[in-house]
């Protein structure tokens, strides 16, 4: 066998791990927890011993290990391997490539998570290789990945391409980065429930609060359902998020002027109506000449992006090394 990348996605709950191919096939992947205790401190150390055990599982050994691609959230220096703040994990100025490099002795990729699934998603899934590309994921948080003339946009100090705290609300809800009404305190499963929880008082007979009243709790995906069913409450938060996103999308489009949209995260399983709905608020608002050419799609991979963003990592920086070389210039990894 032709020796791997090992792509390692960082969540805050679990992490992502996969044996792919040069090429972004997934030859084997499994998570494990995150081990947030002590500041992350133990969470390299258990993916190195996991990685191990499973290389023996399907007789590969460490020497099979070509390169590692690693994404985690928070601000992150692409550049030095520096992860300045995972608020998630507990992780703050965390040199994450070298942590990596000394234990695989291997070139090491770091990027955001998002950015890195927008690699995986543009390679492999619904970007379709596009030059130009908005990849936006909705889950507990926002997360998204800018690709401009076919680099990810990371910028001066690793916080390009946050849409999640683009300001939508000056005086909205608080966030976790510390700012106010940022789109990730709305459009996000986090934020629909906030929504809900400040709809429900007002609106007592709605389906909504009849659920909340009998479970003690409420969901993104019971406001879903409940729109399903025809509540007007749940409806209305659902119309709110969409008017909101397609509008924001509509915006950052006329600067970057993409050939698609992703949309991806667990919200984007929510269903064919939500997406649409997003995209009639983007082509609403969108200047003609730049919705004319621009189509939202639901993101393709999945949970996998990340993990094949990583072999994106890999793959390039071999093209590049050949280039160089065809150029007598060196060119060096982590």
């Amino acid at each position: 066998m032709d020796k791997i990348v090992l792509g390692l996605d960082i969540g805050g709950t679990s992490v992502k791990i996969g044996f792919l191919t040069r090429k972004g096939e997934i030859l084997k992947k499994w998570e494990i927890p995150t081990n947030r205790k002590e500041h992350g401190k133990y969470i390299v150390e258990e993916i190195w011993q996991s990685v191990l055990k499973n290389l023996t599982s399907i007789n590969l050994d460490q020497q099979s290990i070509y390169s590692i691609g690693a994404g985690a959230p928070g601000f992150i220096d692409r550049n030095s391997g520096i992860i300045y703040e995972a608020v998630n994990i507990g992780w703050k100025n965390y040199n994450l490539a070298g942590q990596l490099k000394a234990l695989a002795n291997v070139p090491v990729f770091i990027e955001n998570d998002a950015n890195l699934a927008a690699l995986g998603e543009n390679w492999k899934g619904a970007g379709n290789g596009a030059r130009n590309m908005i990849a936006v994921t909705l889950g507990t948080g926002v997360g998204g990945g800018i690709i401009v003339n076919g680099e990810v946009l990371s910028g001066v100090n690793g916080t390009g391409g946050e849409i999640g705290h683009i300001i939508v609300e000056s005086e909205g809800a608080v966030c976790n980065c510390g700012g106010k009404g940022c789109l990730e305190t709305i459009v996000s499963a986090t934020g629909m429930v906030r929504q809900a929880l400040e709809l429900i008082g007002d609106n007592p007979s709605s389906q909504l609060s009849n659920l909340y009243d009998k479970n003690g709790e409420v969901s993104a995906k019971d406001v879903f359902n409940l729109a399903g069913k025809g509540d007007k409450l749940s409806q209305q938060i659902i119309d709110r998020n969409t008017g909101i996103l397609g509008s924001l999308l509509a915006n950052l489009s006329v600067i970057i002027n993409p050939s698609v949209i992703t949309i991806g995260g667990g919200l984007s399983q929510a269903g064919e109506t939500f997406i649409n709905a997003i995209a009639d608020s983007f082509h609403r608002n969108a200047m003609p000449r730049v919705s004319e050419v621009c189509s939202i799609k639901v993101a393709e991979l999945g949970n996998d992006a990340a993990l094949i963003g990583a072999a994106k990592m890999s793959h390039d920086f071999d093209m590049q090394s050949i280039l160089l070389n065809e150029n007598t210039c060196d060119k060096t990894a982590y």
